[in-house]
């Protein structure tokens, strides 16, 4: 069986597949709307497929596709038309399908007859479930056999399957249907001239196949909206509403928040936790990394995402010392699954620990909702889970005891590579070579500065001097260690890594960008550090690539060795305007957004990277996740980043210094969010007005104070007290 480092070999979709989201649901389709069991298709409900096949035709004839309108995340129009059987080039019968995604899929079916003279009409759908596990259908290696029956009474087909011990069912409602025993459901209507026949056909799993659950499914009681929409419209409600001049980026912004609502998913043992999931169509589940990343940047548009994400995390926290789930007491998970049957590929387990930097991460993303001032309650509970997590940096996670964190895998069918970039050849050296383990890559080790600086502020705030001063001085170490071991001063730029031999890993990657958002590079290095990354050899036109083009593994259609990822850009960009590259943040804040434009406002996980001189054009990944989470929260941390906003609730404060390019025009955006209240923000160039202020803050122009000040102010207010 495929290990764990097989998750990034997902198979071509095929041309024009069109992805709904609704939670942990996802449905795969091809541009007519129908789902084919040749290709990695079908409704997906907690990692299951529940339906491999869904196609219909008319008169025997399949579908010829015209359009796929996306209306919503999780609702699309599918419009194609019956191709005539006579010779004639133009068919007057036109289908429209408009399809619903959530806890199942509803679909209506029209079919209009734009002829001068009645059709008789046979509709068929053929339905098939094979109930195969999302990792089997991503890899092309479906072989479980399930045992199916199906039964029919009346209007609804109840598909059963079962294998081994494990029971599962899908129930059709297709109303005035003919059921015939071998999945094929078919209507007769003679359809009169300019006329139209219409139905509506649900499909839904065992948890929820009474006649009124469908029903209720279908439509709610309020104004006719789904329970989806009636979801959506109730976060809408308490996120930000944004207006911007330049209506392609505010087209953007909106599909980030469309997308992020669309990927909320609820803890199950919790389901007041709402947690963001990785991303369609192979990751609607809690990732570690990926999810915590993802609250990072979305955390001015809703903190809710941060706290679920931390209290689901702490919940599944590491207890015990597992090889082959790779668990260890305090480590952060790195993927959760939901159905009992994915245990097929985690090992038997429903949850994987193989990720080096989700533990400094989780206690990074902790300091920045403290600081947001966002339920202090729930930090103040979390803090043990932080102490845990730090506690593992110390123990498992610098095992050699050299003062970096690394990585190798505990078992065969880990993954190879266990930070972000974990392909199994996404860490080499500049010639080509692979690095071997245990490796610690440079990135994780800003991640355990963050998470160190983080515990420490903490403890200054709640006047616990020792602790504080703990983690700040072990922050401090490892700064200085790192800028004297990783530094290749002949190169005039960072290893990505350090191998297993201790030897510096000297491909020019943008890992090193990461260091810079949290402050772990050298000043007097960071010039040179940003002339690489804005090179020709690293920015392609349209972001900055994973690796340089005169690297010896660089290949622009590989998903680590040389394509662009917007979240990785957004974090560079933050970084830049941390050392004051402005003008360096911008470029890549708009080469992203623009980049966005050719894909409808949507940024995928990734891009190839071909330079914009060559193609004019970002060219698609073949297999990328769209909507991808932290893909999704990129814009939003774009903006975020050139408006220079940032907060510190406990010093009384927000900070805003805008750096717009012109072509933005004007920002308005109100209902923003703080700990202590919404605020409304208008904004244009370098100039900025804040309105709604809550009690006890105050904006101020420039960076929020950063850890030297913060300790100052804090034994200030000590003697003070």
């Amino acid at each position: 069986m495929a290990g764990w480092n097989a998750d990034t070999a997902a198979g071509p979709l095929g041309a024009g597949a069109v992805t709904l989201v609704e939670g942990s649901s996802f449905c795969i389709s091809a541009p007519n709307g129908d789902i084919q069991p040749a290709l990695p298709h079908g409704l997906f409900v907690q990692d299951t497929r529940l339906l491999s096949r869904w196609e219909l035709s008319v008169n025997d004839q399949q579908l010829e596709p015209l359009t796929a309108e996306q209306k919503e995340p999780y609702r699309a129009l599918f419009v194609g038309r019956v191709t005539r059987t006579d010779g004639y080039a133009d068919s007057p019968l036109v289908v429209k399908r408009l399809r619903e995604v959530g806890a199942g899929l509803t679909e209506q079916i029209t079919l209009r007859n734009y002829s001068r003279h009645a059709v008789e009409c046979s509709v068929s759908l053929r339905i098939e479930a094979d109930f195969a596990d999302l990792f089997e259908v991503k890899e092309a290696r479906v072989r479980r056999n399930w045992e199916s029956i199906r039964q029919i009474d009346g209007e609804f087909l109840t598909i059963r399957g079962t294998w081994q011990d494990v029971s599962k069912s899908v129930t059709v409602m297709a109303p005035q249907a003919y059921f015939l025993h071998d999945g094929v459901l078919t209507y007769r209507s003679v359809i009169e001239a300019h006329g139209q026949w219409q139905t509506v056909i649900t499909a839904v799993p065992e948890s929820v196949e009474s006649t009124p659950a469908i029903q209720s499914f279908v439509r709610s009681g309020t104004e006719g909206l789904s329970p989806r929409d009636e979801r959506r419209r109730a976060w809408v409600s308490k996120i930000p509403v944004l207006h911007i001049s330049n209506r392609s980026i505010e087209r953007t912004l909106q599909r980030s928040y469309d997308d992020l609502g669309s990927l909320r998913i609820e803890d199950p043992a919790h389901p007041d936790r709402v947690v963001v999931a990785a991303g369609a169509p192979w990751f609607m589940t809690l990732f570690g990394r990926d999810s915590l990343w993802a609250s990072e940047m979305a955390l001015p548009v809703d903190p809710s995402l941060a706290l679920g994400t931390l209290q689901t995390l702490a919940s599944r926290q590491g207890e015990v010392i597992n090889a082959t789930t790779e668990e260890e007491p305090g480590k952060i998970l790195h993927e959760v699954r939901l159905d009992v049957s994915s245990g097929e590929a985690l090992g038997g387990k429903s949850a994987y620990y193989g990720s080096v930097d989700a533990t400094p991460l989780f206690v990074s993303l902790l300091g920045s909702v403290s600081r947001w001032g966002f339920a202090s309650n729930t930090i103040e509970d979390l803090l043990p889970n932080a102490d845990r997590a730090l506690a593992w940096i110390q123990n498992f996670g610098d095992k050699d005891g050299d003062g970096f964190v690394e990585y190798e895998r505990l078992n065969d069918r880990g993954l190879v590579n266990q930070g972000w970039k974990d392909s199994w050849d996404g860490i080499n050296f500049a010639d080509g070579t692979m690095a071997e383990p245990p490796i610690a890559l440079c990135e994780v080790q800003a991640y355990v500065y963050a998470a160190y600086m983080a515990r420490a502020r903490i403890a200054y705030e709640t006047g616990d001097f020792s602790i504080g001063d703990r983690f700040a001085a072990r922050g401090e170490r490892l700064k200085e260690r790192f800028n004297e071991q990783f530094w290749l001063p002949h190169k005039g730029y960072y290893a990505v890594a350090l191998d297993g031999e201790k030897r510096q890993v000297d491909a020019c990657a943008s890992n090193m960008g990461h260091c810079l958002w949290f402050g772990l590079v050298d000043k007097d290095k960071a010039p040179s550090v940003v002339e690489h990354l804005m090179s020709p050899q690293m920015f392609s036109g349209w972001g900055i690539r994973t690796l340089a083009t005169d690297m010896g593994a660089y290949n622009p259609v590989s998903y680590h060795n040389g394509s662009v990822w917007p979240h990785d850009n957004a974090i560079i960009a933050t970084g830049l305007m941390r050392y004051g590259f402005v003008s360096e943040a911008q470029r890549v804040a708009q080469a992203l957004l623009e980049a966005a434009d050719f894909s409808d406002g949507r940024l995928p996980e990734l891009f190839c990277g071909f330079s914009r001189d060559e193609i004019a054009r970002p060219v698609p990944y073949p297999t990328a996740c769209s909507p991808q989470a932290w893909a999704t929260t990129a814009p939003i941390s774009l903006l975020t980043n050139l408006l220079q906003y940032d907060a510190y609730v406990s010093l009384g404060g927000l900070w805003m210094d805008p750096v717009l390019p012109d072509s933005f025009g004007q920002l308005h955006i109100t209902n923003a969010p703080t700990g202590r209240g919404p605020i409304t923000i208008d904004a244009a160039g370098s100039t900025v007005s804040v309105r709604g202020l809550p009690a006890g803050l105050q904006l101020h122009r420039g960076h929020r104070p950063w850890m030297p000040e913060l300790v100052e102010q804090a034994r200030a207010r000590e003697q003070s007290s």
